[in-house]
């Protein structure tokens, strides 16, 4: 009986044996798996903060490549509106200085008639 039940054991302790031996191999399994999923969570992690990374450096370049260009056009801008100031001024002196020759020029002609009849009259007083 003795020697039944040794037997008993020694399958019993196999059996137990087997189960924790196949019981380790999958916590192995399970383990490894993890770990190699959280090392790409890891790498897809670390790809992103660098994407992101460049993407701020780009925005602020960007963004300071917009403030030069709009200090540029505000630029631009009030040259252009100086330059309309000086057109419109010189536009105005011109309108000016052609009323001026033509008043001129009206005085001119009369004098010229006042003159052609002086002379006319002048001649005449001769005759």
């Amino acid at each position: 009986m003795e020697e039944n039940l040794k037997t008993r054991l020694v399958i019993i302790l196999g059996v137990l044996t087997a189960i924790f031996f196949i019981s380790t191999v999958s916590s192995c399994s399970s383990a490894a798996r993890q770990k190699s999923l959280r090392e790409k969570e890891m790498m897809t992690r670390l790809d992103s903060e660098e994407k992101l990374s460049k993407f701020l450096q780009e925005k602020q370049s960007l963004e300071s490549k917009l403030a030069s260009a709009n200090k540029a056009l505000e630029e631009e801008k009030s040259g252009s509106d100086a330059a309309k100031k000086a057109l419109l001024q010189e536009q105005l002196i011109n309108q000016s200085l052609k009323d001026e020759l033509q008043k001129v020029s009206k005085l001119k002609e009369a004098l010229e008639i006042d003159l052609k009849e002086a002379l006319a009259a002048k001649a005449k007083a001769r005759k």
